[in-house]
């Protein structure tokens, strides 16, 4: 199995999960994140150094994926997310392995 963790921008969360619904994808988690990337007018110099001024807000989307399927996954969360323009986000793959534990009804 592949992890996929996608950092998006907030707006594109819904349209992202619904891609990937509609992509057969499944058992999505996602949570607020901050960050920044090559968005300069964010950083300030200060006493010869460099520090953020401000995090942005972001949406990390995380899911797993058969090896078979995860071009598709990536090109799907791209698809839906992508507006053309300085700080869409970014996407991992890792290797997953089998779940410590996982959750069961009783």
């Amino acid at each position: 199995m592949r992890q996929v963790v996608a950092v998006i921008k907030p707006f594109k969360l819904n349209a992202c999960l619904r891609a990937l619904t509609e992509a057969g994808i499944e058992n999505v988690t996602h949570s607020e994140a901050r960050g920044y990337g090559r968005q300069k007018d964010h950083l300030k110099d200060y006493q010869d150094d460099r520090f953020a001024v401000a995090f942005l807000p972001r949406i990390r989307v995380e899911f797993t994926v058969a090896p078979d399927k995860l071009q598709r996954a990536i090109e799907t969360v791209m698809q839906a997310c992508r507006t053309g323009r300085q700080g869409d986000g970014k996407i991992w793959v890792l290797d997953a392995r089998t779940p410590v534990m996982e959750a069961s009804r009783s």
